[in-house]
């Protein structure tokens, strides 16, 4: 008993071990949001709903069959089902038919349904696969302010064990006389402030991973965590390209023009299924009844009634549209003003695109200015501290100097790591708009 006991007690530690070492990479984080967002699952039950469309247009084609079933019972004076006359009795009677019919014309209406589904179908898909190219986005976004908070901590822990240091250093010098104790106030001061920095530092991380986590849909907050990769800058080469070749491209590849276009032509085929009414209908009929009664005058049995007394009719069926209260000429210029907007859309999609994808390069080319200059000055501000140290060491500068230098240095490489991750984003954009899928994207 106490094995099974101390074996269940060890699988639930491994359990547990588990689920806290779990960390996740970027490409699972993204993964996993497009197989669980609640965005992404409402955009695929849209297509759900289009195929409902296209089977209801499919059924137009299929002739109706329905089959109907009557017993009553009479009283009085009534007529006789089996010889059609009147008579002053009680008897039960019982009928049963079928009938079917199917349209041959309705001015191509359901044929332009059909077509109308199919559109609506891949207007569905392409909206799903712009949910997906954003929320891959807003995770990417977030995971790499995780990766920032992350090595922005790193960065204050390893200056404030180079603080501790130099403040041993400064309390030796202190004491030996070299140095007067303001500076060690000083060194003690910067020492507080970097604790005090590095508390608000671990809280951004707490609060950008739940942040992820909320995105995910992931609720156990305490024990999600990712991995803590030093991702490099690559995919580059795509700024190669012209702003001008990333808007045409992107006009090409992206599901923003895409949409556009197909709500454009689903208006269009509004407008051909209601001039349909304009024209005539014609539909085949076949109807086939027979009934029977309990007081059949020719005494015959109740199958022999159901075989002589049914009956059957066929036929064609024309309906010609004269004057409905212009209801059809009236939804033929709704469905025109509707096709004007959809243009103006499709239209103010592309201007948008332009403007967009234009921000974008500019955005990007931007990004990669300023870390190029952050790798600039965080160069220079190496030099300045190692050489502020130096004088510090010796007693050439005070504390303040010191630790402003210090601080400075931070502040750079806080700066790079920032200007790194946001050049990072900047590239993932631009490679969406090229027409990169989001599974491609290069990290």
């Amino acid at each position: 008993m106490k094995k099974s006991i101390l074996l269940a007690c060890l699988f639930l530690i491994s359990a547990v071990v588990t689920a806290q070492t779990k960390k996740w990479t970027l490409q699972e984080c993204v993964v996993y949001a497009l197989e669980n967002n609640i965005s992404i699952k409402q955009s695929a039950l849209d297509i759900e709903a289009a195929d409902i469309e296209r089977s209801d247009a499919i059924g137009n084609f299929i002739p109706s069959l329905n089959a109907q079933v009557s017993a009553s019972s009479n009283g009085g004076l009534s007529i006789n089902p089996t010889n059609n006359r009147f008579e002053n009795t009680r008897f039960t009677s019982l009928s049963g038919g079928a009938s079917t019919s199917l349209t041959l014309f309705d001015g191509l209406r359901n044929l332009r349904q059909l077509e109308r589904a199919k559109l609506s179908k891949l207007s569905s898909q392409y909206s799903l696969e712009q949910m997906k190219d954003d929320i891959a986005l807003f995770v990417a976004n977030s995971y790499l302010q995780v990766l920032f908070n992350k090595q922005n901590l790193e960065v204050l822990k390893s200056q404030s064990t180079i603080t501790r240091d130099q403040l041993k250093r400064t309390q030796d010098l202190v004491d030996a006389g070299v140095l007067p104790k303001g500076d060690l106030l000083e060194i003690q001061a910067t020492a507080a402030n970097e604790q005090q920095r590095i508390i608000v530092a671990e809280n951004n991380i707490q609060i950008s991973l739940i942040s992820l986590a909320q995105l995910l849909l992931i609720k156990d907050y305490q024990n999600f965590d990712i991995v803590e990769a030093d991702y490099e800058i690559v995919g580059n080469e795509i700024l190669a390209n012209s702003p001008y070749e990333l808007i045409e491209k992107a006009k090409e590849e992206r599901y923003e023009i895409k949409i556009a276009e197909e709500q454009k032509l689903i208006a269009e085929k509004d407008v051909q299924i209601a001039k349909g009414a304009y024209l005539p209908t014609l539909s085949a009929f076949y109807n086939y009844n027979t009934r029977y009664a309990d007081n059949d005058s020719f005494n015959r049995d109740f199958t022999q009634q159901l075989y002589e007394n049914d009956g059957t009719s066929y036929g064609l069926q024309l309906s010609i549209p004269i004057l409905n209260g212009f209801a059809t000429r009236n939804q033929v210029k709704r469905n025109m003003i509707n096709v004007e907007r959809a243009e103006y859309r499709l239209e103010q999609a592309e201007l948008d695109l332009e403007a967009n994808v234009y921000q974008a390069y500019v955005d990007a080319q931007g990004a990669l200015k300023a870390y190029e200059a952050a790798q600039s000055a965080l160069e220079a501000q190496d030099q300045a501290y190692l050489y502020a140290t130096e004088r510090f060491d010796v007693g050439l500068t005070n504390a303040f100097d010191f630790s402003q230098s210090k601080v400075r240095l931070e502040n750079a490489q806080t700066e790079l790591l920032r200007t790194k991750y946001d050049y990072i984003f900047k590239l993932k954009v631009i490679e969406l708009y090229f027409g990169i899928p989001v599974t491609d994207l290069k990290f």
